[in-house]
């Protein structure tokens, strides 16, 4: 079959891909940006990659249409703390409306279990798309799950960060509210194995793993499995307000999505039982048994993808990174330093793993003051740190930079900064006959940019000198 995937490089649609080539099929992934396709499609034949953004109707013209099934896993949860919802609706409307132009025979869509009667925005948005996504001219197939569990999930990072960073607690009332936390892998043998299955034409299921659990019992138990003892008191008087930035100064989250889950989480979430389980042969695991899972692939160096690489987490983008790819000339401040290379691979390697765990190689900890500054102004900080400690793709998370372009045979890395500025800023590296060229480019944005970087020019000095320096010394 031919099968349309939105939301290829999110977190769903990047571990889906796969699955549905190796039973056979040809996978059409739509992307904003073609640079933020997975290098591993190029030259597959099994996969195409076509750039739309259903936002934009006039974009769309290159879906083909001659695909069988289409996946709707477009999510604009945190784009906007205020306009995700109609953002939503014009992304499903769009996308009918161009689905009407091929002959696709089913769709399937990813949603949140909605069987309140009072729903957070985000699941009211959720239950609005379902509606929209009704058609007479397809069928639509709906799998509805709650916390989704596995390494590199925004709940799986948050409630890491929450247990691995603090003993004792005093948290939120909405800890006590339940929930039925289902695993990556299951949700994906979900989608998989409903494509052309008849029986699930025109149906909507709930998906769940098998225990019901508060929020509390789910950080408790992944305190077992990490062998940690953790203590918590749960607290009526903390605002929804409070609760955001709790989760936002705790964790790796942003406020927005933290100000999003937090209106989730005060809404209880179990799961109608149907056949689906048995109809589709899935039996899924329990909630200690996917953390266990999703250990093993962090421990592997093999997390397929993360929340932090989504556009959401950015704190500055909204547009597509080729924008950004040409760094400007004219206008601008730049730190340029160069030096001989004794062995290109090796520092070539070390430009792959900075940051992150790893840190910058010369005065991290300035660039950790620089993480807490940009927090307590609202920023990002260095909350995501890096996917995979040894590999970089265009898109990527890597502390407070965005890569924008990243390619070891071109041997050239290039960085966009996220973090809050008077302006914009470009960390580049560069090897050429031999020479490591390091540019730091900063374009001001009025006075208050010059002035920024005048006052942070003194740390420049030994900051760039002292990386350039560690990173060809091998």
């Amino acid at each position: 079959m031919k099968i349309l995937v939105t939301g290829a490089t999110g977190y769903i649609g990047k571990r889906l891909i796969p699955l549905l080539v190796n039973e056979g099929h040809h996978v059409v992934c739509t992307v904003r940006d073609r640079l933020r396709a997975d290098k591993s499609y190029d030259g597959d034949d099994h996969i195409s990659v076509v750039e739309a953004d259903f936002l934009k109707p006039e974009t769309l013209h290159e879906i083909p249409n001659d695909i069988d099934v289409a996946f709707y896993l477009i999510h604009s949860m945190s784009n906007s703390s205020k306009d995700f919802k109609s953002l939503e609706e014009r992304c499903a409307i769009n996308f009918k409306a161009q689905l009407h132009k091929t002959k696709v025979q089913q769709v399937i869509y990813l949603s949140g279990i909605t069987n309140e009667k009072q729903l957070s925005k985000h699941l009211e948005s959720r239950k609005k798309v379902e509606q929209l996504l009704h058609s007479e001219n397809y069928t639509l197939t709906v799998f509805k799950a709650g916390i989704i569990v596995g390494s590199g999930s925004s709940s799986f990072e948050i409630i890491r960060d929450l247990v691995e960073k603090l003993p004792f607690m005093i948290a939120p009332k909405w800890l006590n509210t339940k929930t039925q936390p289902i695993a990556v892998r299951d949700v994906l043998a979900f989608l998989s194995k409903a494509v052309g299955k008849t029986e699930t034409y025109n149906q909507s299921y709930d998906i769940f793993g098998p225990e019901i659990l508060t929020y509390k019992q789910m950080l408790l138990q992944f305190a077992e499995v990490r062998e940690l003892k953790r203590y918590i008191l749960t607290v009526p008087v903390m605002t929804p307000k409070l609760s955001s930035y709790w989760l936002y100064f705790v964790t790796s989250t942003s406020y927005k999505l933290a100000s999003s889950l937090v209106d989730s989480m005060g809404v209880q979430i179990i799961g109608k039982s149907s056949n689906i389980n048995t109809l589709l042969d899935v039996a899924p695991i329990s909630y200690k048994d996917a953390v266990e899972l999703a250990f093993e692939k962090i421990e592997q160096n093999s997390i397929v993808s993360s929340w932090k690489d989504s556009m959401v987490s950015s704190g500055r983008l909204r547009n597509q990174l080729h924008k950004y790819i040409n760094v400007p000339k004219f206008g601008c401040f730049k730190d340029y330093k160069e030096r001989p290379v004794k062995d290109t691979k090796k520092t070539l390697d070390k430009i792959w793993s900075i940051g992150g765990t790893t840190g910058w190689y010369y005065g991290t900890f300035l660039w950790k003051i620089r993480g807490y500054l940009d927090k307590l102004v609202g920023g990002i900080g260095l909350r995501r740190g890096r996917t995979s400690p040894t590999e970089l793709d265009v898109g990527d998370a890597l502390d407070f930079w965005r890569v924008i372009y990243a390619d070891k045979t071109q041997q050239k890395l290039l960085l966009y900064a996220e973090m809050r500025l008077p302006g914009e800023a470009w960390l580049e590296f560069k090897i050429e006959n031999n020479i490591l060229k390091q540019t730091a480019t900063f374009r001001p944005r009025g006075l208050w940019g010059r002035l920024y970087w005048y006052s942070v020019l003194p740390f420049h000095g030994f900051i760039f000198k002292g990386m350039i320096n560690q990173l060809v010394n091998v």
